[in-house]
Formats: C-alpha cells, sequence, structure tokens
C-alpha cells in the first residue's frame, strides 16, 4: 500500500538547513579542536568561533563580548533568569513573569525562592500591561519577564512599552520564534534565543548588556564569558551563526509567504475548530487551532495518519499530553489544541493538504465508528 508524502508543519523543531549542514560538515574538520589551545589548530577553532559569535551578536543587536552560546535553549533560558536574579539579590528576591512565558521561565521562577507576580493576558495571549507596570513597580522587584511573541499562538508581545514599564528593573526577552523570522527586539537587558528557530542546530543564545547586573548562580566557568559552564561545541556554534545568516537574509520573503499561508488556514472554517491568538500583530509563521469538544492528540494522530505532522497540547511542556498553559490563561475553553508552525521554507501544498483533511478528520474524530 502506497504511504502518503509527509508533511512537516510542526517546524518547531526541525531538520538543520541546507547551510546549516554545509556549515557543520565543514566546521567537523576544521573547528574540532579546543579554542583555548595556542596550538594552529586550537587558533582556527578560536577565529571560527570568534566570527560565529560576531555574526550572532550583530543579528540579534549585541556587542559580541555580551553573547554566549549555551547547550540548550532551555538552559539558556534558566542561566539568564537566574543570573539576574543573583546579581539583583541585594535589591530584593521579587519575579516578574507573564503567564505565558516558556514552561523553562516558568518553573524557574516556580524554584525561586523568592516571590513570583505572574501577569495575566487577555484574550489574544498578549500580557496585560498596566498589570505587569504595577508588578514591576513593586519594591524590592529583581527582574521581570516578557517573551517577544509567543511560539504557541503566534501573539507579539509589547516589549518596547513594558521595558518603558521596568525603568530601573531588568527585562529578559525570549526572543525564540522571533529571532531570524522578524526583526529582533531591542528593549532588552538578557535577551534569549533558540537556533532551532532559525534552521539551526537546537542550541540556545544567551546575550547579557554590558552594564546589567548579571552574576552566574552557580560556579563560573572561564567557558563563554563565565555565564555558560563547559567547553563550547564550535562546529555546532558555525553551523547555527551559519543558518542565522541565512535566514535573516531570506526572512522578509519567507515571511510574506508563511503569513498568507497561516491566514488560508485561519480563514478555514470547520465546526468546533477555533483559531486562537491575534490574527493580525503576529508571527508569521504560527497558528494554533483549538478543539473546545474533541482531543488534540486524536486529531494530532488522525492527521499524521494522512501524512501530516503538526503538534498537540502545549509548544513547551515535557509532555505533549499537558494542558497548554498558554491557552488556559487566554481563557480559551479547550479540551484540545493542535498547533503548526511553519518550516523556513513553506511548501503551499502541505497547508492545502491540511485544510482539506482536517474537517474530514474532525469528523471521524467526533463520530467515531
Amino acid at each position: 500500500m502506497a504511504h502518503p508524502p509527509r508533511r512537516l508543519l510542526d517546524a518547531s523543531r526541525a531538520p538543520i538547513s541546507p547551510v546549516s549542514r554545509a556549515a557543520l560538515l565543514v566546521a567537523l574538520d576544521e573547528g574540532w579542536a579546543d579554542p583555548r589551545r595556542l596550538h594552529a589548530e586550537g587558533r582556527r577553532a578560536r577565529a571560527l568561533l570568534d566570527a560565529a559569535r560576531e555574526a550572532v551578536a550583530t543579528v540579534v543587536g549585541a556587542r559580541p563580548d555580551e553573547l554566549s552560546f549555551a547547550p540548550s535553549p532551555t538552559l539558556a533560558r534558566q542561566l539568564g533568569l537566574l543570573g539576574l536574579l543573583h546579581g539583583r539579590r541585594r535589591v530584593g528576591a521579587h519575579l516578574v513573569v507573564s503567564a505565558v512565558e516558556h514552561s523553562a521561565l516558568l518553573h524557574t521562577a516556580q524554584w525561586h525562592p523568592g516571590q513570583t507576580s505572574v501577569v495575566g493576558v487577555d484574550g489574544l495571549g498578549r500580557v496585560d500591561l498596566a498589570a505587569f507596570g504595577a508588578a514591576v513597580a513593586v519594591p524590592g522587584t529583581a527582574a521581570a519577564c516578557l517573551q517577544a511573541a509567543n511560539a504557541e499562538v503566534g501573539t507579539r508581545q509589547p516589549v518596547a512599552a513594558a521595558s518603558d514599564l521596568c525603568g530601573p528593573v531588568p527585562l529578559l526577552v525570549d526572543a525564540s520564534g522571533v529571532i531570524g523570522r522578524e526583526d529582533p527586539p531591542t528593549a532588552w537587558d538578557v535577551l534569549t534565543a533558540d537556533a532551532g528557530g532559525w534552521g539551526g542546530p537546537g542550541i540556545g543564545v544567551l546575550a547579557v548588556r554590558t552594564g546589567v547586573r548579571w552574576r552566574s548562580a552557580g560556579p563560573q566557568d572561564e567557558s563563554e564569558q563565565g555565564r555558560v559552564p563547559g567547553e563550547v561545541d564550535v562546529p555546532v556554534v558555525l553551523a547555527a551563526a551559519a543558518g542565522l545568516l541565512d535566514a535573516e537574509a531570506r526572512r522578509r520573503d519567507r515571511a510574506a509567504v508563511a503569513r498568507g499561508l497561516v491566514d488560508r488556514i485561519r480563514r478555514l472554517r470547520v465546526d468546533d475548530v477555533i483559531a486562537v491568538g491575534d490574527p493580525d500583530d503576529r508571527l508569521p509563521h504560527v497558528v494554533t487551532l483549538s478543539t473546545p469538544y474533541v482531543d488534540g492528540e486524536t486529531l494530532a494522530d488522525g492527521l499524521d495518519r494522512r501524512g501530516i505532522a503538526v503538534a498537540s497540547g502545549s509548544a513547551c511542556t515535557a509532555s505533549t499530553l499537558a494542558p497548554s498553559h498558554v491557552l488556559e490563561a487566554m481563557g480559551v475553553l479547550s479540551h484540545g489544541s493542535v498547533r503548526v508552525t511553519l518550516p523556513l521554507d513553506p511548501v503551499p501544498e502541505d497547508v492545502e493538504a491540511l485544510c482539506a483533511a482536517l474537517p474530514q478528520v474532525m469528523a471521524e474524530a467526533q463520530h467515531p465508528g
């Protein structure tokens, strides 16, 4: 029996881009040495690492010495937030986060022994600015966190306005899903990003502005300006940097295509399927479909059997069976959800296949047998 072609519409984690792959293969031969060594091989690896750091720093709007690489985006987020809290521990231990932050930041906030204020969002997933401003004005506030945009529903956050409200309180901005896809945010004190979002290997990026009171919350290491312990993987970093430069050069054309395809999905009319998030002020490549009366995993499985890969559940929890904390914060009545994240080079036929299959899969889920 012939199998349907595979259609990847879950690019939250996807194969690395051809440019990243080519750079990785070259770097495995040229950049394998320890960049801390003074021999020729070490100096060559150092030169490659420095070039990669400068390239990524230029795109995200940081100085090279402000930017570090982490083995994963989760670790970058955790280290970024813990470093702020540790660096400003004499100011206080109050932390402000939005209710729709990545689970890595919310888990860090729960682990943090001080008080945490979780600021709610509206029905589109956008943070309540008035409540955010009131929270950061509490005496003893050490840090605040606000994502650049939500990777689950696509809604952009008012980062610049939130930064103005923060005043002297440093703001950590998680720019995952934005870097390499849209203009990077500029109003931040600490920035984190996920190289997997732009077609690179899934390492993390951590940038700390000069002058920000950031201190490592664990044993310091000579590596990565003392921000990230352990040795840096030069070939992987070089591949991530090459992928970012390619994504940055092509992002405007890609975004226009992706926005049109997501609009096509959002216009689809299927009973008991609701597109959530801001329809306009959003990431171009992300859409979540809420299914109030049908289990999201059932839909994802039905689509998968038709060769269409989508995600279900929360975008950032360890178990995709867990209810979405983002949809819950938005007040969305949802028994389940499916999330479409278009790849860097989306195929219109894949989206048309999804639009054709979804009504059939919904009907099967609502009337099994």
